[in-house]
């Protein structure tokens, strides 16, 4: 597959342009102004490293829809989807390989689950699943996710939570304010009603989600894009780039930590922590190695051959070292569902860098 595109130019994702300015002004200007195609021109390599990376995630994403189906356990499915993505992306240590461990998380569990080893789950045919895996080159990060279904019961759930990321998509910009996307996020999903099961529910923001801010290894680097109003003031600004994701359910629109751990993070303002264990200070080591501050999750350690790592691991955990990410659950019951796309704001236009065909 190396060959896919042996120029060297990777395709672009969706270019728009900029919502017009508050005062109705349009961003056109933009598109043509030399200094902003200068600046833009200056980062070339960067926007590249993220269109590679965004085209190992299409093609990933594609492949695992030809072959994802009830029955299978969520281990395989990961372990499938996580080789191909490691074909794909070339992975070469912390130069290019996957940025964090593939979510798989099922009906009311909203984020960070994906299974540990010997975990038995098997996908079923009334499940929701959201599909939620990051490449990276040179740590340009794809933050990408969609979310799986058979039975067709929940595609108003689906098309709700899809017209929420767009249009949170299309309301960002330059200068445009994080509470705004926000308002208009929650707006559209709350304007739909779905049917599951005869019990008719209005779609729910999960209001403690939201989107990011992308730095380079650096997967939250800050910055919040809330799915409901009241958001923080602060404003996005050029150059930036931000995983834009909205998650709608029919619970009560809130998570909280709950199950078994799988991904953890080293902590990426962390200086030098003393660590008397000798074993922890080796997890560190294969942790700084192989991961640097980018995701992980137990089945990868497991990959690497580390073996009777947990109290190492949680002694890393209690030093403040590594921050663990439980998966995220909304109430027993209810269904969650996600959809999320990385975005350039780049001098001359907004590039939806990750967009396919298929969402």
């Amino acid at each position: 597959q190396s060959g896919l595109y042996p120029s060297g130019v990777f395709p672009k994702g969706e270019e728009c342009e900029y919502p017009p300015s508050k005062d109705g002004r349009s961003a056109a200007w933009r598109t043509t102004h030399e200094e902003k195609k200068a600046l833009d021109k200056a980062n070339e390599e960067m926007w590249s490293d993220f269109r590679q990376a965004a085209e190992a995630h299409r093609q990933v994403r594609n492949y695992v829809n030809t072959w994802i189906q009830p029955g299978m356990a969520m281990i395989d499915i990961c372990e499938r989807l996580e080789a191909c993505s490691r074909l794909l992306i070339k992975e070469n240590g912390l130069k290019a390989g996957l940025a964090f461990p593939t979510g798989c998380s099922i009906n009311h569990v909203a984020a960070h689950y994906t299974p540990n080893a010997g975990d038995p789950t098997v996908l079923q045919y009334n499940d929701v699943c959201k599909i939620d895996f990051g490449t990276h080159i040179n740590g340009r990060i794809i933050d990408c996710a969609f979310t799986v279904t058979f039975n067709p019961k929940y595609d108003r759930l689906l098309e709700a939570v899809r017209d929420a990321t767009n249009t949170g998509i299309k309301c960002a910009g330059i200068d445009v304010r994080l509470c705004d996307v926000g308002e208009t996020i929650q707006e559209v999903m709350e304007s739909y009603e779905v049917e599951i099961d005869g019990k008719t529910y209005q779609v729910k923001p999960i209001r403690n989600l939201n989107g990011h801010s992308i730095g380079q290894y650096r997967i939250h680097a800050g910055k919040t894009v809330p799915i409901v109003k009241g958001g923080e003031a602060s404003r996005m600004e050029e150059g930036e780039v931000y995983a834009i994701e909205t998650f709608g359910s029919t619970g009560r629109g809130a998570v909280h930590d709950d199950m078994e751990c799988s991904h953890y993070m080293k902590n990426f303002n962390v200086g030098h922590v003393p660590i008397r264990l000798p074993r922890a200070k080796h997890l560190l080591n294969v942790i700084n190695e192989n991961f640097g501050t980018l995701a992980f999750c137990r089945r990868w350690l497991d990959l690497h051959g580390e073996t009777k790592y947990l109290m190492a691991l949680k002694n890393l955990c209690d030093l403040g070292i590594i921050d663990p990410y439980p998966p995220l659950c909304d109430t027993k019951g209810s269904y969650t569902a996600q959809y999320e796309h990385t975005i350039l704001l780049r001098p001359t236009c907004k590039e939806v860098v990750s967009r396919g065909d298929d969402y």
